[in-house]
């Protein structure tokens, strides 16, 4: 058990090595470094490092297992809260059992919200599986374009025709995928911010660690996790933006936001169009837009795929202290979900907290 900083470069270069080896998508979040950048935010964090037994103890490690502890000795997913892909980075022939990582780890349980497709070590502790939606442009933009004037083709066309009305109306369009205005960086968060509020959510950026994430991944530069800011301006002004992490073939879609004083134009669909029209120039062939339904991803995605929400547990009283703090919880927020009337409503709900937050209402 080490803390993310305290792993050498060669076992970095192992961790990196046993992804690549993996036939799951490449997202960046099961990168060493989205874990080097959380370990320099929360001094929870660790890493398991999983060595064979006997001879096989002496060689290259068999995997690397990510997480934060929490109070009372429960553990959580690397990043819990923000990680859009979780789980343990090992070979396919690793023989170990939950009971066994999580005793050497010290914890009495492990959460996670999105674990990744295929981790067989803990989707059999998931408590629900939910879609991410992916946007498919391997074949390149202009074949995806094909696939959306075909499957959503009035949100297409008003779309693309309020791109031209904002150029018109506001001045020239521009597009950069990968800016380094860090002005611009900042604005994107207070905008994320207040829509937290305006929607009756918890703002993530109120939390000090979640904000110097973002600013230590900004600077990430690596071909496995790198950040990449992307702005959509008109008139010289910034009016839509998106902070994620990509790989060489997978772009993580994490914190888009706009102004919405531009609302009107819907800036933030015109940014996703021209975020996959440069991520399939980049040679990205996969925008993961995270789990959670929402009109856009609707509109926007070309599949899905799963991701699993649950905890991994061994006996005892930790075990017991998880299901009562987080049990009734998640299965109340599940029996929601299953029911869109009542999720409309709860919805209706949130925004109208928000709205009462923001004029100082209680």
């Amino acid at each position: 058990m080490v803390r993310p900083g305290d792993l050498s470069a060669g076992e970095l270069q192992r961790w990196r090595e046993l992804r690549s080896a993996s036939h799951a998508p490449q997202n960046p979040f099961m990168e060493p470094e989205f874990t080097l950048a959380v370990g320099r935010v929360r001094s929870t964090a660790r890493v398991a490092v999983v060595q064979g037994k006997g001879e096989e103890g002496k060689g290259a490690p068999l995997a690397f297992f990510p997480y934060q502890k929490a109070s009372l000795g429960q553990g959580r997913a690397i990043g819990f809260g923000v990680s859009d892909c979780q789980g343990i980075v090992g070979t396919s022939q690793l023989a170990l059992t939950t009971g066994e990582l999580l005793r050497a780890c010290a914890v009495s349980s492990w959460e996670f919200d999105n674990l990744e497709a295929g981790q067989s070590l803990f989707v059999p502790d998931a408590s629900a599986a939910y879609a991410s939606f992916v946007i498919d442009v391997g074949a390149g933009y202009a074949a995806y374009e094909t696939i959306l004037r075909r499957q959503s083709p009035k949100f297409f066309k008003t779309t693309t025709a309020k791109e031209r009305r904002l150029g018109r109306q506001v001045g020239e369009v521009r597009f950069v995928f990968d800016e380094r205005d860090p002005a611009a960086l900042a604005r994107l968060m207070e905008w994320k911010s207040a829509q937290y509020r305006r929607t009756g959510r918890r703002d993530r950026f109120a939390r000090d660690w979640i904000s110097a994430l973002v600013q230590q991944l900004a600077h990430t530069r690596a071909p496995g996790c790198s950040g990449v800011f992307s702005v959509l301006y008109a008139g010289g002004r910034p009016v839509a933006a998106h902070f994620g992490l990509r790989s060489r073939t997978v772009l993580a879609c994490w914190f888009p936001a706009y102004d919405p004083e531009f609302a009107k134009y819907s800036p933030g669909l015109v940014l996703h169009l021209r975020m996959a029209e440069a991520a399939a120039a980049a040679g990205i062939e996969t925008l993961d837009l995270g789990r959670g339904a929402a009109e856009y991803k609707n509109a926007l995605k070309t599949g899905e795929i799963p991701v699993y929400e649950g905890a991994a547990t061994r006996l005892g009283a930790g075990a017991a202290l998880h299901w009562i703090g987080r049990e009734p919880s998640r299965r109340a927020h599940g029996f929601v979900r299953n029911r869109p009337r009542l999720a409309e409503f709860a919805q209706r709900g949130l925004k109208r907290a928000g709205r009462l937050r923001g004029s100082g209402g209680q």
